[in-house]
C-alpha cells in the first residue's frame, strides 16, 4: 500500500523534454506550481466504448474503444504568477509599481497547452507522471474566506502527442515487478 506523502506539480512549455528517470532533476523550464491543498492530486483515467450489436444476439458481438481520457485535478493554494495565469488562460501579470501588480484577464482567451509533470514520494518510493501535452479544461470557484486558503481548483486534460502515449509513469516501486 502506498500513499502520496509529498509531491510537486510542474509545468513547462509544450515540447520541453521531461526527465526519463527518477534521479534526474527537473530542468529549469519546468516550473514548480508550489503548494497544493492537502487533498493532493486526483488522477482519473477513463475509456469509452461503442457496442456493436447484431440482430441475432441480445448481447454485443463486439466493443470498439472510441476514446481515452486522462485528467489531473488539484487545487493550487500558492497564488503566484504561474498559478494565477494558468487558472486564467491568456492572462498577463505586470508590475504597476514595486508593490502593486496587475492581472489582465482576457475576455476571449485562446487555448493554452503545456507539458505537465507530477512527482510524489512515499519514503524511498518515487513516482513521476509526465503529460507531454495538457491544458486546464475545468476550473472550480475561487472562494475567499476567513478559515481556508484561497485556492485555484483546476483540472488538466491530457492530450495525445505525436507518440502513441498520452502519458508516461515512472516508478521505483518494487511491487511493480511482482507478479
Amino acid at each position: 500500500m502506498r500513499v502520496g506523502l509529498n509531491g510537486n506539480i510542474y509545468m513547462a512549455p509544450k515540447g520541453t523534454a521531461a526527465p526519463t528517470d527518477l534521479d534526474t532533476a527537473w530542468a529549469a523550464a519546468w516550473l514548480d506550481l508550489g503548494y497544493m491543498s492537502e487533498d493532493g492530486v486526483s488522477l482519473e483515467f477513463s475509456t469509452d466504448v461503442q457496442d456493436i450489436n447484431a440482430w441475432q444476439s441480445l448481447s454485443p458481438v463486439r466493443r470498439v474503444l472510441t476514446s481515452v481520457d486522462m485528467t489531473l485535478g488539484f487545487t493550487a493554494i500558492e497564488l503566484k504568477t504561474r498559478t494565477v495565469t494558468l487558472y486564467f488562460p491568456g492572462a498577463t501579470m505586470t508590475d504597476v509599481s514595486g508593490t502593486v501588480h496587475k492581472l489582465d484577464i482576457p475576455a476571449a482567451p485562446g487555448p493554452q497547452e503545456f507539458a505537465f509533470g507530477l512527482e510524489w514520494t512515499d519514503g524511498s518510493i518515487k513516482n513521476r507522471l509526465i503529460l507531454p501535452r495538457g491544458e486546464v479544461t475545468e476550473r472550480g470557484a475561487i472562494t475567499v474566506g476567513r478559515s481556508d486558503a484561497v485556492g485555484l481548483e483546476m483540472t488538466v486534460s491530457a492530450y495525445a502527442s505525436s507518440a502513441p502515449e498520452i502519458a508516461t509513469w515512472l516508478s521505483n516501486d518494487p511491487a511493480w515487478s511482482a507478479a
